[in-house]
């Protein structure tokens, strides 16, 4: 199998979650219950499929990425990736804490818990397009030694 596909699908499933995140969060404004579940569950699965292809790459890739960007453009990458890979960890135990009450129909402890984890899913989700885009479009990333 070629693992170095996976990059570009894996930021197919962030770019997916995103706009399913998106959507369901203008379902449940609208008041359409079902429609909100039904993109939310998608956005889940998309960032399950993310979560697996990217560890899967991971674990196939061998050698670390180098970031070739310079100047500036290097800071503003670095900071986005460290702001990414730390709410990235805080994500998925939000996420789980915010689907158990809606599964078990508590809409007031999923509501509050849900402010919190809607926005950091979408950043986690968009950044990790962008991260896509730096390394393997915008500044081609090359394997280290």
């Amino acid at each position: 199998m070629d693992y170095s596909d996976l990059p570009v699908l894996n930021a197919s499933f962030n770019a997916t979650a995103t706009v399913f995140i998106v959507s369901g969060l203008i379902c449940i404004k609208r008041g359409n219950k079902r429609a909100h579940v039904a993109c939310m569950v998608t956005a889940l699965t998309a960032s399950a499929a993310f979560l697996v292809g990217y560890l899967i790459h991971q674990y196939h890739k061998g050698e670390p990425m180098t970031f070739n960007g310079q100047g500036p453009i290097r800071t503003v990458y670095y900071v986005m990736l460290w702001s990414h890979m730390f709410l990235a960890a805080v994500n998925l135990p939000l996420i789980i804490m915010t689907v158990i009450p809606a599964v078990r129909q508590r809409f007031d402890r999923h509501k509050r818990l849900a402010r919190w984890t809607l926005p950091i899913w979408l950043y986690v989700s968009v950044t990790g397009i962008l991260v896509y885009f730096f390394l393997y479009v915008w500044y081609p990333a090359v394997p280290t030694a």
